[in-house]
């Protein structure tokens, strides 16, 4: 089995996602589109995962290897295989998938409550009720046609969706350790203006170990969700 990331910054990798995927048994391959726009052929992958990244979708001009990788997806979207977005690459499915992605009238960074969504048909991720997880975004979208919601939060209407059976948008992240939540704060701390939900760099890093636990938790979830995994 191969998974492959979609990675846009250096600073923002795969996180807990990666041991997950040894533990599994995946061959891990990358594209970096900041050093290469080179995307593999799509039948010889069993995982997509779309990680995050400072830019929009929307920077077309000044990232120009946003084009090709938004077919991609929509590609892979439709061809029934796994995928997963985060934070940027939620946005970019749903782009790709047809919706409009744009600034959010409140910016979300640290860590806050969101709502799961409850749906009767279990060919729907669940997310409990009520729950915790790392936010770095100040954009949104509309839902894709067809595109199930899944969470929301006080501060975003449209955090996680879902299309079929086989793919997962999460605006929020999942994957995050306390090594990658570091590295964002060191390269995006200007981005920490004082706003509702905007926490402080000190309130954010000094997150306790088990908040981390309990966010990759669900992110293996997820991940055995999209998989079939046991």
């Amino acid at each position: 089995m191969r998974a492959h990331f979609l990675q846009h910054v250096p600073f923002e990798g795969p996180g807990s996602i990666e041991p997950w995927l040894d533990a599994e048994g995946y061959r891990i391959t990358a594209t970096k589109l900041f050093q290469s726009d080179q995307l593999p052929d799509l039948e010889q992958i069993d995982l997509l995962v779309a990680l995050g990244g400072p830019m929009s979708v929307n920077d077309e001009e000044r990232f120009g290897w946003l084009v090709p990788e938004k077919r991609y997806l929509r590609a892979a979207v439709l061809s029934g295989r796994p995928v997963l977005g985060i934070c940027l690459g939620a946005q970019l499915i749903a782009s790709a998938m047809g919706s409009s992605v744009y600034p959010n009238s409140e910016k979300e960074i640290g860590w806050f409550p969101l709502q799961g969504i409850p749906s009767a048909d279990r060919s729907f991720f669940s997310f409990p009720p009520s729950f915790a997880a790392f936010h770095w975004h100040g954009e949104t979208f509309d839902l894709p046609p067809g595109a199930v919601r899944l969470a929301r939060s006080q501060g975003c209407e449209n955090q996680a969706f879902q299309i079929g059976t086989s793919v997962v948008a999460l605006q929020f992240h999942l994957e995050t350790t306390p090594a990658s939540a570091l590295q964002i704060v060191s390269n995006c701390r200007d981005e920490l203006m004082p706003a509702r939900y905007v926490q402080r760099e000190d309130e954010i890093l000094s997150a306790e170990t088990g908040a981390y636990a309990q966010i990759n938790r669900l992110m293996s979830e997820v991940l055995s969700f999209l998989t079939g995994a046991c």
